[in-house]
């Protein structure tokens, strides 16, 4: 019963974390457009909307749809619905706006930021390995010196004929 979380920042990106069972129990039973607190799911300082999620085969959440269950329903816009044309209804299976135990993922929006940034900075000595690598990769190896002079004298020799014609 462990949960995806996908928060939306500010800055357009987003960051997923999978939270632990004991803190999913804090979110049964909210629905879209309710605010939750960040000490519930171990981001202390942070306020959370919920936004969205989907469950355990891919059905989004409406928030329009009342419940946990799923629902088919006739929509003409919105979430699960990619329009054609213009005035296009289609029937489209969607959940309901309640969080459950088959829900499997659930999108946030940051409201009120904390102290701690959600994205770690990225280690020092992985930075320095891939400086490490691209060095490598900028320096070519005894092989490819061998080839690239071969080529380079064949170029030259084609060269030299086509002058004598």
């Amino acid at each position: 019963m462990a949960f995806k979380i996908v928060i939306g920042t500010k800055d357009g990106k987003s960051i997923q974390k999978e939270i632990t069972e004991q803190d999913s129990k804090h979110l049964i039973g909210k629905k879209i457009g309710d605010m939750l607190k960040g000490e519930t799911i171990g981001l202390t300082g942070y306020e959370f909307l919920i936004t969205g999620g989907s469950d355990y085969a891919g059905f989004p959440m409406r928030k329009d749809i009342r419940g946990t269950g799923r629902k088919r329903i006739l929509a003409v816009q919105g979430i699960g619905l990619k329009k054609k044309r213009k005035g296009q209804r289609q029937r489209k299976t969607v959940c309901g706006n309640t969080i459950h135990t088959n829900t499997s993922q659930i999108n946030l929006k940051i409201t009120k930021q904390g102290s701690k940034p959600l994205a770690e900075p990225k280690p020092e000595e992985k930075t320095e390995k891939k400086q490490e690598k691209k060095a490598k990769k900028e320096e070519p190896t005894e092989e490819e010196k061998t080839v690239y002079e071969e080529i380079k004298e064949k170029i030259e020799a084609k060269e030299k004929t086509e002058d004598k014609k």
